[in-house]
């Protein structure tokens, strides 16, 4: 897919409620957490925990699960090397819009490409904050909740991350957080505390 639009005749529609409108209703600003890191580090753990903690206090939160999203937006793509940019693209397009409706979204990608990271940094704009979920593939092949790495192991996964497949760890994530030294609760509190010092909820 290139670039630039393949639809032509277009026209951006602003809306007539302002950001900072929307920011009064739902009583906090706009957060995009991007949560990238191995299968089974725990990022949708993570993402979930840290959506639970938000909600009871009162901010309107989502959660973009990667594997929730192949049901239904990007059921067409593959894992290919070429897919996974697409992937990566249209989570960063839909993230952009939720953080346009004011919500603070969490996504729980592997990602494994800076490329796409920073192009999905680009989308979403200042609102965009990386989340490393830092966890040594040993640690995650132990836990391997959905059989991945065994199957990876056994050669029924091609381009499996971190194991044939490149992870490119990001280098200046505004958090990192290693989810085998720490409980999820200590985790999820470090996230929230980062929101609060970063002026997205209070």
């Amino acid at each position: 897919m290139s670039e630039s639009s393949k639809s032509t005749n277009i026209t951006w529609h602003q809306s007539g409620v302002r950001a900072d409108e929307r920011a009064t209703l739902l009583g906090h600003g706009p957060g995009l957490l991007w949560f990238t890191g191995l299968s089974g580090s725990g990022k949708s753990t993570l993402a979930n925990g840290v959506a639970r903690a938000l909600h009871d206090r009162g901010v309107h939160t989502y959660v973009l699960d990667g594997d929730n999203v192949r049901h239904g937006l990007n059921k067409d793509l593959t894992f290919s090397a070429e897919d996974r940019v697409e992937n990566i693209r249209r989570i960063g397009e839909v993230s952009r819009l939720f953080a346009d409706a004011g919500l603070v979204t969490m996504t729980a990608f592997i990602s494994p490409y800076r490329d796409d990271r920073a192009q999905a940094r680009a989308i979403i704009g200042e609102a965009f904050i990386e989340v490393h979920v830092d966890c040594d593939v040993a640690v995650c092949e132990s836990r391997d909740p959905k059989g991945l790495y065994k199957k990876a192991r056994a050669g029924d996964i091609a381009d499996f991350t971190g194991i044939s497949a490149p992870y490119e760890a990001p280098e200046n994530p505004e958090l990192r957080i290693d989810t085998s030294k720490d409980t999820l609760e200590n985790c999820v509190a470090e996230v929230v505390a980062y929101l609060v010092k970063r002026g997205v909820i209070e």
